[in-house]
């Protein structure tokens, strides 16, 4: 643990955090905590919880304004919310938000962290730190103009790119998520802002398998299928359409494969539209305790990209499933930073993205070998013990902090 300035003042803002479930909200959660825990004075202006599910919930839309919770000061602001996002949409929101937390009290924080996503509310809280003179961190856990590129026009993508170097350039210290990510960032934005590397961590506790005849049976899964399990966000850049096809392979052949897709997001409606199949299954959000005992009744855990989209962000599923003790198939590209990730663990095999075939097939070989599978998931699980702790994590911010102060 480092000796890192005890009484620092610490302002985090982003869209995304705690009680949402899933995406980035974890991480920011966890190290405003962590921080917290550790002396710091953390404050976070954030939204009202609306990932995955792009709406704010019920039992979330009268969570207080302004509260404690677990150590951090937490600012919550409405703002737009778009109900089905397009770049535009989300072009309005990020901006809808940034503006929110532009005019917000923020105290008197020796550093401000802005976390990107959301990139364009980030530029605006820039503005303002540079203007009072507070060094700033900009935590990037996506690379927008790296995403832009694969799926858009070239004048977005220089737009975008202009944008995300000037965050970066106003910075003290850049974070990234990932080494490679160090690389990305400079090939594809540019900056000479210095750039630490953070690792996103494992924040599930181990998950074990106690209840899992009673979960397997709850849900309606028999003893003999093979269950293939994604859990997280349904949204574009995951390309689900690929799990459907490969659903319906596992049907044609009579394969004891079962597909269960457990989360929300903005592409969950289309990927029901597309027809229903005995060898696929939707299952809502589900609380943590249910969620964990979901996982650990599986087999395989899957992690899909949909091709083309190779190096935006590191998925923040796979934290989770490296603590479950169970095999992880990736059907990515083989230049992405999700393929390098399970290489590195050990935890399971890859297969191309967009290849139902291949999926189906792969799933099937693993079934028929049990020895290796376990051998899988114990690799990932050594693997999130040796580089996924959240110890490692925040002392690491630690020193980001202190450098970014000049301290």
């Amino acid at each position: 643990m480092t000796t890192a300035s005890p009484d620092r003042s610490v302002l985090f803002v982003g869209v995304n955090y705690a009680p949402e479930p899933t995406g980035i909200s974890p991480y920011t959660t966890g190290m405003a905590e962590g921080l917290a825990q550790r002396g710091h004075d953390v404050r976070v202006i954030t939204s009202y919880p609306h990932y995955p599910w792009w709406r704010v919930p019920d039992d979330h839309a009268a969570l207080p304004s302004d509260g404690d919770v677990n150590g951090v000061r937490v600012t919550r602001m409405k703002h737009y919310i778009p109900r089905q996002p397009n770049s535009l949409r989300r072009a309005r929101f990020e901006m809808s938000f940034g503006l929110r937390a532009l005019f917000a009290r923020w105290g008197r924080p020796d550093v401000v962290v802005v976390v990107s996503p959301a990139l364009l509310a980030s530029r605006l809280v820039v503005a303002r730190a540079r203007l009072q003179r507070i060094p700033v961190v900009t935590w990037v856990q996506d690379i927008y103009t790296l995403g832009v590129g694969q799926a858009s026009d070239g004048r977005g993508s220089r737009a975008i790119a202009r944008i995300e170097r000037s965050l970066a350039d106003a910075a003290a210290r850049v974070v990234v998520i990932h080494d490679r990510f160090r690389g990305m960032f400079l090939d594809g934005v540019g900056t000479s802002t210095p750039i630490d590397v953070v690792r996103n961590w494992s924040h599930v506790p181990d998950v074990g398998d106690s209840n899992r005849a009673a979960t397997r049976a709850r849900l309606g899964w028999g003893d003999d299928e093979i269950i293939v399990l994604h859990a997280g966000a349904m949204g574009a850049k995951q390309g689900l359409e690929n799990v459907v096809y490969a659903a319906r392979e596992a049907t044609r052949r009579g394969s004891r494969v079962r597909f269960v897709l457990l989360g929300d997001g903005n592409q969950r409606q289309h990927l029901e539209s597309l027809g229903a199949d005995p060898s696929l299954q939707f299952i809502d959000p589900l609380p943590d305790d249910e969620f964990y005992d979901a996982l650990a009744g599986a087999d395989v855990l899957l992690a899909n990209e949909r091709p083309g989209l190779t190096e935006m962000s590191v998925p923040s599923k796979l934290t989770t499933y490296f603590a479950t003790g169970l095999p992880v198939v990736a059907a990515v590209d083989v230049s992405s930073t999700t393929h390098d990730e399970i290489v590195a663990s050990g935890a399971g095999p890859v297969v191309p993205a967009g290849d139902p075939v291949a999926l189906v097939d792969a799933i099937e070989a693993l079934a028929d070998q049990p020895t290796t599978a376990a051998e899988h998931g114990a690799a990932g699980r050594a693997y999130r013990a040796a580089h996924l702790t959240p110890d490692a994590a925040v002392d690491a911010f630690e020193r980001t902090l202190t450098d970014a102060a000049g301290v």
